[in-house]
């Protein structure tokens, strides 16, 4: 009798590297904000290009998700047990990098606060809760495939599942660069000097509802197939016992 795997070692050590990872990331950012006079970072110029600090974040921006990428590489066996621990890592990680930097600093003060959430390819902004909301999907996503063993068809439906995704995808990062957008033609300062007054949150929810369609469809179909295994396996103990 075959059933789905229960959580395991992988999934339980990539999390906790996850987690360690925040906590690193939540202190080399606190320290740099500290350095540079921006503990608060919704004012201009969240992060001053002198010298070569610029490029060195954002060279650890990159490096973040290189090193996302690798621990999924390293704990899946499989290309889809890969991209799950990838998924889990990085939101998870994203997760408690704020939790770390309210232990460390007092800041966030709520999930209404507005961050600076990237810089790549121009600044992204919005606040705590929507990258927050964002993060849930790929650890919900990524536990779920990483626990099951139901496969995902290679369908014209499930490719239209990670279209819908992306399309989702495209308007969120719409949603945290417009200002930066907006401010692009302008110049480099121009961009430095955004500092965002409003949310797009109807086009942020939109955009949240099209990339939770591959949660969704994992959860149809994972569910039943963990409903019948706890079934068979009730059933077979029961002919034992008896």
């Amino acid at each position: 009798m075959t059933h789905p795997p229960a959580p395991g070692p992988s999934w339980l050590l990539v999390v906790l590297f996850a987690v360690a990872m925040a906590w690193v990331e939540a202190a080399c950012v606190y320290d740099l904000r500290v350095m540079v006079d921006r503990l608060q970072p919704y004012q201009a110029n969240p992060l001053p290009m002198s010298g070569a600090l610029g490029q060195v974040e954002l060279v650890r921006e990159v490096a973040t998700l290189v090193m996302i990428a690798a621990l999924g590489a390293v704990a899946g066996r499989t290309q889809r047990a890969r991209l799950a621990y990838a998924a889990i890592t990085f939101g998870v990680w994203d997760i408690f990098y704020y939790v770390w930097l309210k232990v460390i600093s007092g800041w966030p003060t709520s999930l209404l606060d507005w961050d600076v959430l990237f810089l790549l390819p121009l600044p992204w902004w919005g606040p705590i809760i929507a990258p927050a909301a964002i993060a849930l999907l790929p650890t919900v996503w990524g536990t779920l495939a990483s626990v099951s063993s139901v496969q995902s068809p290679a369908t014209a439906a499930g490719s239209r599942v990670w279209r819908v995704a992306g399309i989702g995808a495209a308007l969120a990062l719409y949603v945290f660069m417009a200002d930066s957008l907006r401010a692009a033609p302008h110049g480099l300062q121009a961009v430095r000097a955004v500092v965002p007054k409003t949310f797009n949150w109807l086009l942020f929810l939109v955009a949240l509802a099209l990339m939770t369609v591959p949660v969704a469809s994992l959860i149809w179909n994972v569910v039943p197939s963990l409903t019948t295994a706890r079934f068979a396996s009730r059933r077979y103990l029961f002919r034992n016992l008896d």
